[in-house]
This record gives C-alpha cells, structure tokens and sequence, in this order.
C-alpha cells in the first residue's frame, strides 16, 4: 500500500488525533497555570495567617483567605491609596450611624496594623504610602481581647 493511498484512506483518523492531541495539549496548559496560581494564592494566604496570628489574632482558615485575595490581592491592592478609597475606608471606620448621626471613631491600632499585614504581604510596593496614611489617623486600645 502506497503513503498516499494510506494517507487519503485514513484521513480523518490522523486529523481526529491530531485535534485531541491538541486539546489535550491546551488544557494541561491551562491546568498548569491554574494549579501554579492556586498554590501561589494558598502559600501568600498562609503567609497572612502566619503573619496574623503572630500579631496576636485569631487563626483564619487559609482556604477563605486564598479565595478572596488569589495570587494579587484583589480589590485590596488596586490603588488603596487613592483618594477616592482612603474615604470609602475612613467612612467604614465610623460609628455606623447614618446622616447626621454618622461620627468618626477613634479606631484601634490593631485593626490598621492587619490592613498592614495585607498589603505586606499581597502588594508591598504600596505599603509605604499605606503606612503614611494610617500614621495620620488617631488610635488608642479600643477593642479589649
């Protein structure tokens, strides 16, 4: 039987495996990457709870904390020290009231100091102007343990 005879007998056989050899090819691809990502984001997330409890917090499930923040922080790292956030953040830092009885708090350092550890660990380019913008706030022990 002659190459070509054979070729054009079993077209399609030769066409189907290269087509799955292909595919196959693209998902272990895309498997890879996703598996890599995933244990990025579950050593930065026990990285943070490390961090945390050494801090004196309470341990946190680090398949939550990889779930929420992945390999980049989410929406934390965009920018947390533009203007337009640094409000958002300081009316999340009041008395919980609405309209004129909404009143800023006196917060307790510790909770800034977790914020710190986020961006320590997720985006630490951005830290120093972090740390500027929380050495302006007024804190004290609020929160007894």
């Amino acid at each position: 039987m002659s190459p070509t005879r054979m070729w054009s007998e079993h077209r399609w056989i030769y066409i189907g495996a290269i087509v799955v050899l292909v595919a196959m090819m693209i998902i272990g691809l895309f498997t890879y990457t996703q598996q890599r990502n995933t244990n990025e984001a579950y050593r930065k997330a026990n990285q943070l709870n490390d961090a945390l409890v050494a801090n004196g917090f309470a341990a946190r499930n680090p398949n939550n904390i990889a779930n929420t923040l992945g390999t980049d922080g989410g929406p934390i790292c965009e920018d947390p020290n533009s203007s337009l956030r640094r409000g958002l953040w300081l009316v999340q830092l009041a008395n919980g009231a609405g309209g004129p009885g909404m009143r800023p708090v006196i917060v307790d350092k510790r909770i800034l100091e977790a914020g710190a550890e986020v961006i320590k660990v997720y985006c630490p380019d951005v830290l120093a102007g972090y740390q500027e913008k929380i050495n302006d706030l007024k804190t004290s022990d609020t929160v007894n343990d």
